[in-house]
């Protein structure tokens, strides 16, 4: 050792001082980093001695790290970067305001305001005016009729304000989405050694040279080489794609990377790439986390190139496909086409229902604004040519295409109420307003979506230790030297022998990353750091006056000899200390159960070992881990063995035999009380339709006493509690396989699962997920912690992980983080979650209404007069109001306690409940009598001046002024029913606790009055009296009136009502695309930018497809001798892997084929994946008779890493590879086709 470190430090000396001060530069040790395995240990050896010497020269110690001198901090910052991974850059407003301009009903708009402004301009000769019939005459008013650009005017600007709100939301949307990253980003510390002192500081102000700690559940955030390490094992597979653990030793393998899981054991490593120059860092870089536009340009261009080359080179397809940049828009598009192609298992439930539902408005909308402008059409040439039997004036052209564009804008109009843009803006809103909110009440939501799952949710898994207690540990009853001591005894009572071996076995045998500090205030509880069992027993030998930091100091981590760290399998954690003379002895601790079966002796009150047989052992359980559990602790064994210097070295990879023949030194009880909050939440959520299970690691006696202390068992209930082993027992079947029939029978009794594994957890919640039994299906969520849950959580609908307690593994598979890690925020989850569901109910309520109102108006008052009542711009006006005002003043209502007095929706339940369907068209009912009313009776009832049939340019009447103040002003007053959709009486209750409603409810009718007194020409508008004002305002509050009535009427009478809104079920997706979606996870849109290893993956399968067919191609030339091709056998990729018996000779003048196929490349990705995976294809034989040979079909089994599926597939391809010379002629499809894959 000593010479490799002196090697290391000579070497320093030999090479001049390479960055300023360091002994080594940036790029020497990013090449470093991409080696692995026994290149790396060649390399660091051959540089740097080894990890000390690559210490040395990154000045830093391997035991008390850097000095944390911020000189020095910076210094390192400015050499070897900063740990941060620049972010995208967002969108600005302009490229906002842009995309906001795509959308097709504004686009129109836009085309028909500009071709009526233009045509507003153009003067006809007056003399020519009578000829062109009645609707153009009666201009009386020059000025008038030079206003004719107004309406023009008016639609463009008021498109202007439409999208400048849509881009402005979108815009704070964002800024929102990366506050909340930033919250997550700082959230996250690791722990490094500074000064000798062990301290949590955040991932962003690691440096290169920092000296970190890493243990179980820890995720990596910057590469390093480990300089000490006990049982470390790595899950690189977001690196590889293997999803085997990596062990890592110094012999070995010591090189950690960024991005990496620890999975196991624990050690310590120098830091010695951090940010962009980390493994992870030069994957985001390449995967253009962050380039400039400019590039994209290029890239563009190079595709450009690329692709005429491959049209070129059609023969080296496959190769030149691999050629390409792993950004480029081709791959994307591939991904993005075979994804349209599927009906996307939309993450969010909530957000499927509502495109669905708006793309059937917005159809129904299309159809009526289409006949609007028809029939409008049809009226005028009808009643001009026919009626009035004028001929076609050449003059008059240009005042008829006015005519035709003013029907135009009318039916633009209509479609423009009629599609619900503000859906969308709804849920956004809903949802970003309730994320923001949540952060206050302890939620940390990950994915939008899961906020409002949570509301559905119908069953909650919950972890014990942490979540329902308090997790902090204390040891309060020890059985130690044959005595059961009730609370913790007094140094004297124990034995000097037992007290020794058991202070020094606690010592050693916890983890040297957890502590006991001082308390932060005075008279506070001591802090404990690191994992909580551990902090008991250190607190345990506090208060037997013994200090474990002498021992520590004197036995330092680097000491040990070896360390079984603690795992879900083992259940245990040993250390092996080496004594002077050479003997060894380890150290055990464990659950009690576990470890008192592998103990063969016991200390006695003299504090010496006698015998420990299985009857000793049975009477031990009854007498004291029994009462200790049924208490509600958790028992801990602690034991220890010694390995005589005579035996020679043991075994130390055989644990069973090492982990056998234990001293028993004593069993503790350890407490853990439950959070006082959480019984009362446990009963909120059993109201609430919710049940909660408790899933947990320790005994059944200890979980059953837990659980009855929370309210989850109640005395009386025939629920059930059962261990792990009895649980699989019960659901696998003979041959050991999971049955979902067995499942059924036991999840809805089930209460608790105690001595539960990972994969118990796992295999629980999928269950629940999967079952059919229950009258609606299971929304599940689990709460997390350990790595181990790392699969319950994404496998959950709505994973939570503790951001106190939890592992950046358990956080990274979460879709909400508990800040507080309490149970209770899981309640509050829940009420925000039904509130953002209730809240896009109460904004489609108000909406439908106005929708359902404003078309037939439009509609039957163009059928019948020739012209819409509401005009473009009041048209857009309303709109503006009923989407983006609406969605904000609705979606942003605070929940309140009595969302929780309901079942849960479920997952089918429709969006627009027979309740909301009676209040839609009981609204309509009463609007539509009163605009009729005022329409055609207007005139005699409030004695002016009637508006209809006003000609072309004809100035706005008071009539038509008064419909539309009434049409808004009853909007306005609907607005306030539209707050409660269960069919309440108090409309008002709570209304003052929502102060953006007040303030647009107030404002919206403030603009309204400056509307009407003041808008004039461009929104068609009159001033009005005060008597008009006030009729208006009183017809618009009888729809508050109305409303009481509709609610008298009982829902379950009106049976013809329908329900609207469902999800897409399951079963109304055809079989052959629910297979294939079976391979396809759910695509969750923020994953997606991650996901670009599939795209290879994607890429790949789009050419073995196009290979296949021409394959096919070729082969149906020549099939006619080779024995007929079954028609299925043109089933999928998975059976083509599965013949290896193809022979083609000379393919080259096929190949043009593949450009004839390229075009619909995307097309066989549908067919072939969707065919029945099983069909057994017959492969021609090579003899030419017409014997069909068949060969067993393996289908190719979908993996779950999809990254994996590339290497899975290609060991079907080709088994007898090497063998058949005539596989692959380079020319040949299958040649590429190796070459693609």
């Amino acid at each position: 050792m000593a010479n490799n470190s002196y090697s290391g430090v000579k070497n320093s000396l030999v090479e001049a001082n390479h960055d300023g001060e360091f002994g080594c530069t940036l790029k020497e040790l990013r090449s470093l980093m991409e080696l692995r395995g026994a290149e790396a240990i060649g390399k660091l050896g051959e540089c740097y001695g080894d990890a000390h010497g690559l210490c040395n020269r990154l000045k830093t110690s391997p035991s008390d790290g850097l000095s944390g001198q911020p000189a020095d901090i910076e210094k390192r910052k400015t050499v070897f970067g900063q740990n941060l991974i620049p972010p995208k850059k967002p969108k600005t407003f302009l490229q906002l305001v842009w995309e906001a301009l795509q959308d097709v009903t504004l686009i129109i708009l836009e085309v028909a305001a500009i071709v009526s402004l233009g045509l507003s301009f153009y003067r006809p000769p007056d003399a020519e005016r009578e000829h062109c019939g009645k609707a153009a005459g009666g201009v009386e008013d020059e000025t008038e009729s030079e206003a004719g650009w107004i309406e023009g005017a008016a639609i463009l600007l008021s498109v202007i304000c439409v999208v400048l709100v849509t881009a402005f939301n979108d815009w704070s949307k964002d800024k929102q989405f990366r506050g909340l990253q930033n919250r997550i980003e700082q959230e996250q510390k690791f722990t490094v050694v500074r000064g000798g002192q062990v301290i949590q500081i955040p991932v962003a102000e690691i440096v290169v040279g920092d000296v970190a700690q890493v243990k179980y559940g820890d995720l990596l955030p910057a590469d390093g080489v480990l300089i000490q390490g006990n049982d470390l094992k790595i899950d690189e597979s977001s690196l590889t794609g293997e999803s085997d653990h990596v062990k890592k030793t110094l012999e070995k393998d010591p090189m950690l990377l960024s991005g990496t899981h620890v999975m196991e054991g624990s050690g310590k490593m120098v830091v010695t790439a951090v940010g962009v120059n980390s493994q992870t860092g030069i994957i985001f870089t390449l995967l253009g986390g962050n380039e400039d536009d400019d590039e994209d340009e290029e890239e563009k261009k190079k595709e450009k190139e690329e692709k005429k080359k491959q049209r070129k080179t059609k023969a080296q397809d496959g190769a030149a496909m691999e050629m390409q940049p792993l950004n480029s828009d081709e791959a994307t598009d591939a991904e993005e086409k075979k994804k349209a192609n599927l009906p996307k298992k939309e993450k969010s439930v909530l957000q499927g229902k509502l495109t669905k539902l708006a793309v059937q408005i917005g159809k129904a909308g299309l159809l009526m604004s289409a006949i609007t402008v028809i029939i409008l059409v049809v009226l005028f040439v009808v009643d001009t040519f026919w009626v009035q039997n004028l001929p076609w004036v050449k003059d008059c052209t240009p005042i008829y295409i006015q005519f035709f564009v003013k029907f135009f804008i009318i039916g633009v109009t209509v479609l423009v109420v009629a599609v619900p843009e503000g859906l969308p803006l709804a849920v956004t809103i809903s949802l970003a307003y309730s994320v923001k909110k949540m952060m206050k009440d302890n939620n940390l939501v990950r994915h939008l979506d899961a906020c409002e799952t949570m509301g559905n949710a119908t069953a909650i898994c919950s972890d014990k230790t942490g979540t329902l207690t308090m997790n902090r540990m204390t040891v309060v009853q020890a059985y130690i030297a044959e005595k059961h001591h009730k609370k913790v005894p007094e140094p004297e009572n124990i034995p000097s022998p037992a007290l020794d071996v058991l202070i020094l076995g606690i010592a050693v045998n916890c983890a040297y990353t957890t502590n006991i500090m001082p308390p932060e205030k005075e008279g506070g509880l001591p802090r404990q750091v690191g994992n909580k069992t551990e902090c008991a027993l250190l607190g345990f030998s506090n208060d037997l006056k013994r200090d474990y930091h002498a021992i520590r100091n004197e036995i330092p981590e680097e000491k040990l000899y070896k360390v079984y760290t603690f795992n879900s399998v083992r259940k245990s954690m040993s250390t092996v200390l080496k004594m002077a003379d050479g003997s060894f002895r380890m150290f055990s601790k464990g659950a009690s159960e576990i470890l008192l079966k592998k103990c063969c002796k016991i200390l006695t009150a003299s504090g010496e070992p006698k015998l420990f047989r299985p009857r000793d052992r049975d009477d031990m359980v009854k007498k004291v881990i029994e009462p200790m559990a049924s208490e509600g602790l958790r028992t801990i064994c602690l034991a220890y063995r010694d390995f005589s210097a005579s035996d020679g070295e043991p075994d130390w990879d055989n644990e069973n035999d090492i982990l056998s023949g234990l001293t028993c030194i004593c069993v503790v009880g350890i407490e853990d009380p439950v959070r006082p909050e959480v019984p009362d939440a446990i009963r909120k959520c059993q109201r609430a339709g919710i049940t909660v299970r408790m899933v947990t690691g320790d005994n059944i006696n200890t979980a059953r006493a837990i659980a009855s202390k929370c309210g989850i068992l109640l005395p009386g209930d025939d629920f059930l509690c059962l261990e792990g082993k009895e649980f699989n027992r019960r659901i696998r079947n003979e041959r050991g396989e999971i049955e979902q029939e067995r499942i059924d029978k036991i999840w809805p009794k089930l209460r608790v699962l105690a001595r539960s594994s990972p994969t118990d957890k796992h295999t629980l919640v999928k269950g629940i997920i999967d079952s059919t039994v229950a009258e609606q299906r299971q929304v599940v969520a689990v709460t997390g912690d350990g790595t181990n849950d790392g699969p319950a959580l994404k496998k959950a609908d709505v994973g939570f992980a503790m951001g106190i307690a939890g592992t950046d593994v358990a956080k990274e598979a979460s879709d909400i983080i508990l800040t507080d890690d309490n149970f209770s925020s899981i309640v509050k989850a829940v009420m925000w979650g039904r509130n953002v569901y209730d809240s896009i109910s109460k904004f489609l309520q108000f909406q439908l209404t106005v929708n359902v109102v404003a078309v037939i108006v439009a509609f039957t008052g163009a059928c019948i007069t020739q012209d819409s009542p509401l005009k473009a711009v009041q048209m857009l006006w309303v709109n503006l109001i009923m989407d983006t005002f609406a969605s904000l003043a609705l979606a942003t209502e605070p929940p309140t306690e009595s969302l929780l007095l309901r079942k849960p929706y479920g997952r089918n339940k429709p969006l627009i409940s027979r309740t909301m369907m009676k209040n839609i068209l009981g609204h309509a009912v009463y609007q539509l009598t009163i605009i009729f009313t005022l329409l055609f009776a207007g005139e005699k009832l409030l004695d002016i001046d009637s508006g209809r049939n006003a000609p072309l340019h004809a100035p706005p009447s008071e009539h038509y002024t008064i419909v539309f103040n009434t049409f808004v002003l009853m909007q306005l007053f609907n607005e306030i029913n539209a707050r409660k959709i269960h069919g309440e009486r108090n409309v008002f209750e709570g209304v003052f606790n929502n102060l953006i409603f007040c303030s647009i409810v107030f404002g919206t009718f403030i603009i309204q009055i400056v509307i009407v007194q003041f808008g004039g020409k461009p929104f068609s508008c009159v001033a009005l009296t005060i008597d008009q004002w006030l009729w208006c305002t009183f017809l618009g509050f009888g729809s508050l009136l109305w409303g009481q009535v509709i609610s008298s009427i009982p829902t379950s009478r009106l049976k013809f009502l329908k329900t609207a809104g469902h999800g897409t079920q399951k079963e109304e997706i055809p079989d052959e695309e629910l297979e294939e979606l079976e391979d396809v996870d759910e695509i969750d849109h923020a994953e997606r930018e991650l996901r670009r290893g599939q795209i290879l993956w994607f890429r790949g399968l789009n050419r073995i497809q196009t290979q296949i067919r021409v394959v096919k191609a070729f082969r149906s030339s020549i099939s006619l001798y080779e024995g007929l091709e079954k028609p299925e056998s043109r089933s999928s990729i998975h059976n083509f892997m599965t013949h290896p018996e193809f022979r083609i000779e000379d393919s080259e003048p096929h190949i043009p084929l593949i450009d004839d196929t390229d075009a619909e490349d995307d097309a066989p990705t549908k067919r072939n994946s969707a065919s029945p995976r099983n069909a057994t294809p017959t492969p021609p034989s090579p003899s030419p008779s017409p014997a069909p040979t068949a060969a067993p079909s393996t289908p190719v089994s979908p993996s779950p890493n999809q990254n994996n599926n590339a290497v899975e597939s290609s060991n079907h391809l080709f088994p007898e590879g090497p063998k058949s010379g005539t596989l692959s002629a380079p020319g040949s499809p299958l040649h590429s086709l190796e070459t693609s894959l």
